[in-house]
């Protein structure tokens, strides 16, 4: 999910966003497990689809649904990612919130050290089903580690290095298994004469750059910050996988200079998708602007994203959405009810495929896609080859500041530059004191 700081969303409270009132207008909320009566639901979601528009259209007969089901009414607003994270934070400041929202999943320890959503303790998680029906990986999301969440899971995502099956065959290359594997194939795969590269990368993009300094920072066993969520960003482990993650541009060369230009993930499917490279490593809703870019779907294949030899078989963070109810909302129970119905197993096939996304729930399938080894693939990485980025309020400056501290390096490294592990060091430094002093 796509962060800006919880400190500079603050600062435009005063531009005036006209918000929703929370569904406090409405009578009391029963209690009783009844047809809800009157009540009506505020529910801002993210936009998970093509656009807001198409949003509305997946989620409104849904939403129908659950009016049919409970007689509570859903008043549904649809929000991008430029804009979402501030509607939430203005809501917080101002106390005129909806009662639901969609949240990054990476937001959820930051906003609740803001005390603004109700926590899912005994009885609250027991009314959405309980916690034993989601994934351990994606409800660990939900705020920060020993407290009760805030948040739940909704909608699944995790990265998958996509391979082009016809270079890969004409090369007589497999699919790599390894860190090293994949780095040797890519410059084999990589004639710059050609303008063909082994790999591209989302280099300018401090989002996708941090998510890849966490990755490979934790396959080196590292972690950003310590147990009384102080950064450590310094450590060893997280410099090397800095630099590793660096080196695909600057030592290996196997990625185009010019993708230190590519500020989203898009723009490196994209060369995937119209065969400049062959290789990209994304998220799986990758798969729609594959395939609309002319990439016929058995034309591609996909494998974890490999850890060097020896080291911890992470392969992403557990990407996604959660789910978070306002602790101010008037209609409690009404709310939980919603929560349950989007979490449930029918809810989550019928979203799964227009979302491209990866079920929550244990035991549940992917219907993302029809490729049943790709889905195989995507689920068991995010079922048990993923962690959760850091659970601590500074998580949004974490991303902040590395994964901008990484843009730079990639723009240094691109225009000639040499960037050592010593440099690294020292722009993870910068950035620890940073969040240090921002603590």
């Amino acid at each position: 999910m796509r962060l800006r700081s919880l400190v500079a969303a603050a600062a435009v409270t005063a531009l005036g966003i006209s918000l929703a009132a929370c569904g406090g207008s409405d009578s009391g909320d029963s209690s009783d497990g009844g047809s809800g009566g009157d009540q009506t639901l505020t529910y801002w979601a993210s936009n998970q689809g093509t656009s807001l528009d198409n949003d509305k259209e997946v989620l409104t007969p849904v939403l129908q649904k659950f009016t049919q089901d409970t007689g509570i009414k859903v008043n549904l607003e649809v929000i991008g990612w430029n804009d979402l994270q501030t509607r939430i934070q203005t809501a917080i400041t101002s106390g005129q919130a909806p009662d639901v929202v969609n949240i990054g999943n990476t937001w959820a320890a930051s906003l609740q050290a803001t005390d603004a959503f109700l926590p899912f303790d005994g009885d609250a998680m027991t009314a959405i089903g309980g916690k034993d029906k989601f994934v351990p990986t994606a409800l660990a999301t939900g705020g920060k580690e020993g407290t009760d969440p805030t948040s739940v899971p909704l909608y699944g995502l995790a990265y998958g290095l996509y391979y082009n099956k016809a270079m890969f065959a004409a090369a007589g290359l497999q699919p790599p298994k390894t860190w090293e594997e994949m780095v040797t194939d890519a410059q084999k795969l990589t004639n710059p004469a050609k303008k063909q590269w082994g790999m591209a990368l989302a280099a300018g993009s401090y989002t996708e750059n941090v998510h890849f300094a966490f990755i490979n920072a934790a396959q080196n066993k590292a972690d950003w910050f310590n147990s009384d969520g102080k950064p450590t960003f310094t450590g060893d482990g997280n410099v090397q996988g800095v630099l590793r993650y660096l080196d695909l541009m600057q030592k290996d060369k196997v990625a185009n200079p010019s993708n230190a230009q590519y500020d989203n993930g898009t723009k490196s499917v994209n060369d995937f998708a119209t065969k400049k490279v062959a290789m990209v490593i994304n998220q799986n809703n990758a798969d729609s602007s594959i395939v609309a870019n002319g990439m016929k779907a058995g034309e591609y294949g996909v494998v974890p994203f490999p850890a060097p030899a020896g080291g911890e078989q992470v392969a992403s963070h557990v990407a996604g959405i959660n789910l978070s109810v306002f602790k101010n909302t008037k209609h409690k129970d009404a709310a939980l009810k919603f929560v349950k119905y989007m979490t449930d197993a029918t809810t989550q096939t019928t979203l799964g495929k227009p979302f491209s996304s990866l079920p929550v729930l244990k035991d549940a399938k992917p219907v993302f896609t029809t490729d049943a080894t790709e889905a195989a693939t995507f689920a068991d990485v995010y079922n048990t080859k993923s962690k959760p980025l850091p659970l601590v309020p500074a998580e949004d400056q974490f991303e902040s500041t590395v994964g901008k501290a990484m843009n730079s390096m990639f723009a240094k490294i691109a225009t000639g530059g040499t960037v050592t592990a010593d440099d690294v060091k020292a722009a993870l430094k910068t950035a620890e004191d940073q969040v240090a002093a921002s603590s």
